[in-house]
Protein backbone atom coordinates (compact mmCIF):
# COMPACT_ATOMS: atom_id res chain seq x y z
CA UNK A 1 0.00 0.00 0.00
CA UNK A 2 1.34 3.41 -0.98
CA UNK A 3 1.82 6.01 1.70
CA UNK A 4 -0.41 9.04 2.06
CA UNK A 5 0.74 12.07 0.09
CA UNK A 6 2.01 15.13 1.93
CA UNK A 7 -0.44 18.06 1.56
CA UNK A 8 2.28 20.44 0.32
CA UNK A 9 3.57 19.69 -3.18
CA UNK A 10 7.09 21.03 -2.49
CA UNK A 11 7.53 18.75 0.51
CA UNK A 12 6.02 15.77 -1.33
CA UNK A 13 8.51 16.22 -4.19
CA UNK A 14 11.47 16.10 -1.78
CA UNK A 15 10.02 13.08 0.04
CA UNK A 16 9.74 11.18 -3.26
CA UNK A 17 13.30 12.15 -4.20
CA UNK A 18 14.65 10.91 -0.87
CA UNK A 19 12.56 7.72 -0.99
CA UNK A 20 14.23 6.95 -4.33
CA UNK A 21 17.58 7.18 -2.50
CA UNK A 22 16.44 4.69 0.13
CA UNK A 23 15.11 7.00 2.85
CA UNK A 24 11.92 5.89 4.62
CA UNK A 25 8.89 8.08 5.24
CA UNK A 26 6.95 7.06 8.33
CA UNK A 27 3.50 8.65 8.51
CA UNK A 28 2.50 9.58 12.05
CA UNK A 29 -1.03 9.35 13.29
CA UNK A 30 -2.27 11.59 16.04
CA UNK A 31 -2.32 15.18 17.05
CA UNK A 32 0.43 17.70 16.71
CA UNK A 33 2.40 19.46 14.04
CA UNK A 34 4.39 16.46 12.87
CA UNK A 35 3.03 14.83 9.72
CA UNK A 36 5.68 12.13 9.79
CA UNK A 37 9.31 11.14 10.10
CA UNK A 38 12.05 10.84 7.51
CA UNK A 39 14.56 8.13 8.39
CA UNK A 40 17.96 7.32 6.88
CA UNK A 41 18.37 3.88 5.29
CA UNK A 42 21.53 3.20 7.31
CA UNK A 43 22.16 2.85 11.00
CA UNK A 44 25.87 3.47 10.78
CA UNK A 45 28.04 3.91 13.87
CA UNK A 46 30.00 6.54 11.93
CA UNK A 47 26.93 8.63 11.23
CA UNK A 48 25.36 10.47 14.15
CA UNK A 49 26.90 8.14 16.74
CA UNK A 50 25.04 5.05 15.57
CA UNK A 51 21.61 6.65 15.82
CA UNK A 52 19.37 6.73 12.81
CA UNK A 53 19.37 10.03 10.98
CA UNK A 54 15.80 11.07 11.55
CA UNK A 55 13.91 14.28 10.80
CA UNK A 56 10.42 15.47 11.57
CA UNK A 57 8.22 16.32 8.61
CA UNK A 58 5.84 19.15 9.48
CA UNK A 59 2.26 18.86 8.30
CA UNK A 60 1.67 22.55 7.59
CA UNK A 61 4.99 24.39 7.51
CA UNK A 62 4.82 28.19 7.32
CA UNK A 63 6.96 28.12 4.22
CA UNK A 64 6.71 24.76 2.40
CA UNK A 65 9.60 25.56 0.04
CA UNK A 66 11.96 26.32 2.93
CA UNK A 67 10.87 23.22 4.85
CA UNK A 68 11.42 21.04 1.78
CA UNK A 69 14.85 22.59 1.20
CA UNK A 70 15.86 21.99 4.84
CA UNK A 71 14.78 18.34 4.69
CA UNK A 72 16.74 17.82 1.47
CA UNK A 73 19.82 19.63 2.81
CA UNK A 74 19.89 17.64 6.06
CA UNK A 75 19.40 14.37 4.17
CA UNK A 76 22.24 15.18 1.77
CA UNK A 77 24.42 15.94 4.81
CA UNK A 78 24.20 12.28 5.78
CA UNK A 79 27.55 10.53 5.30
CA UNK A 80 25.82 7.52 3.74
CA UNK A 81 25.02 9.44 0.56
CA UNK A 82 27.81 9.73 -1.92
CA UNK A 83 28.29 12.23 -4.75
CA UNK A 84 26.47 10.18 -7.38
CA UNK A 85 23.35 9.99 -5.21
CA UNK A 86 23.26 13.77 -4.93
CA UNK A 87 23.09 14.17 -8.68
CA UNK A 88 26.38 16.01 -9.04
CA UNK A 89 26.89 14.51 -12.48
CA UNK A 90 30.64 14.26 -11.88
CA UNK A 91 31.64 10.60 -12.04
CA UNK A 92 35.40 11.20 -12.20
CA UNK A 93 37.46 9.60 -9.46
CA UNK A 94 39.86 11.74 -7.47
Amino acid sequence: MARERHPKKEVEAVLRELEALGWTVIKRNGKGHAWGLLRCPSNSAECRGGEYCQMTINSTPQNPSNHAAKLRSKAFGCIELDEKDMGSGDDAEI
